[in-house]
């Protein structure tokens, strides 16, 4: 029934991708496409006249240059209608793979349970969640956190993988670093990905933009869906002079300006690196007190990868996958504990397909009820952080007197 319901999801999601307004496929036909294209053989439509260019090794580019293989690979699947239909049969084989994991056997009901969120997650969040690269990064880090315990070299370096494909699995990284007893298993699998990567990179002659993506963050704005963007959308709103969106043609993105919009902008990003050292100090204490990896690698997990979302200028529809691993894999330890947090996941699904694709034009246009459905979403990520924070702050760990000495608990 499971493998039922996965090929039923992924049909469904797939078609509402042709049906459902305001592009929800449109990355993949609109950039995805051509930028694969320019690589393989130079010239497309005028996309890159005379030129071959590859993004991240000719060209500065605001993902990491392992984001250009499944864009590629979604090539081999285009006889079957196209580039379109070539990348969501390429991001459901890849889904299916790490669903096989999850699933197993089928004996556990912690893992059937996982199984289930998931793909009730992947139904409600809709197209956006099979037509973006970060939908295949979220099945790599499912993959990778079942794998951290027994596997932590394969499963760092598929998270290293995901993380020089969209970056935000980098946060399952550091949580395993924390949390985690065989750290140089997952320093090992994590340099050698990072490492194949750089030196692929600078053989092609793209060592100047080796981290463009890393930088290219600074130049961004406050992005409509970004949780601090809502004072200035509801500003917006209420039409209250100098507040409105605007679209970035360069990094293709809708952004919000306003009254110190540029100082916001310059805190965002200091902001989030001490959120998230904030968060990985008190990870360290409880590993240091002697915490079990089972207990406090999920709830640190999803905490970096909320505040990753919470306190980010950068928001976009997709980013409600991240929330997948760390909910999958706290399901498959602890479901009881758990499905509350689950729960709210798949309510913020929901109301994400509601804004995207659904709300969307009304998004753009700042009517009043599209903002609220947004900003009732928004609200919902700071509460999923905040239970999240309570969690890991709940960890119990204890260390005990071993020879006159404190050590870690067994």
């Amino acid at each position: 029934m499971l493998w039922v319901a996965f090929v039923v999801v992924h049909v469904g999601v797939a078609w509402l991708g042709f049906v459902l307004p305001n592009e929800p496929m449109g990355d993949v036909y609109r950039v995805y496409q051509p930028w694969s294209a320019c690589a393989l053989w130079g010239d497309v439509d005028g996309f890159c006249p005379g030129t071959r260019e590859i993004m991240g090794i000719t060209e500065p580019w605001v993902y990491p240059q392992l984001a250009l293989v499944p864009m590629i690979l979604a090539w081999l699947f285009a006889w079957a209608g196209g580039y379109t239909i070539g990348w969501v049969v390429l991001v459901a084989l890849i889904d299916a793979c790490a669903f096989a994991l999850l699933v197993g056997r089928g004996r556990s009901r912690g893992r059937t349970t996982a199984a289930w969120f998931w793909l009730a997650l992947i139904a409600l969040l809709g197209p956006v969640g099979l037509y973006r690269l970060d939908g295949l990064t979220a099945a790599l880090a499912v993959a990778g956190c079942l794998w951290l315990a027994g596997r932590p070299v394969l499963a760092s370096a598929l998270l290293a993988i995901g993380t020089w494909i969209k970056v935000w699995p980098a946060a399952l990284v550091a949580a395993a670093l924390v949390a985690g007893r065989r750290r140089l298993g997952v320093v090992t699998g994590a340099v050698a990905v990072s490492a194949a990567t750089l030196g692929v990179i600078a053989v092609a002659g793209g060592g100047a933009h080796a981290l463009g993506f890393v930088t290219g963050q600074t130049d961004r704005g406050l992005q409509i869906e970004a949780p601090v963007s809502a004072y200035y959308l509801w500003r917006a709103v209420l039409q209250v002079p100098g507040s409105h969106v605007f679209y970035d043609g360069e990094l293709l993105t809708f952004q919000v300006t306003g009254p110190q919009v540029d100082v916001v902008i310059a805190l965002m990003t200091p902001l989030l690196v001490v959120a998230v050292a904030a968060i990985a100090a008190v990870g360290l204490r409880k590993a240091w007190l002697g915490a079990r990896y089972a207990v406090l690698f999920p709830p640190l997990a999803l905490a970096l990868v909320m505040a990753f979302i919470v306190v980010n200028k950068v928001g976009s529809p997709q980013f409600a996958t991240w929330i997948a691993a760390p909910l999958v894999l706290g399901l498959v330890l602890d479901r009881h504990r758990w499905w509350g947090p689950a729960t709210l996941g798949l309510v913020i699904a929901g109301l994400t397909q509601v804004v995207y694709p659904v709300l969307y034009a009304g998004v753009l246009s700042t009517q009043p009820f599209a903002i609220a459905v947004l900003t009732a979403r928004n609200v919902l990520y700071i509460a999923l952080l905040a239970w999240a924070l309570v969690r890991l702050a709940r960890v119990p760990a204890h260390r005990v007197a071993r020879r006159g000495i404190l050590a870690p608990a067994p």
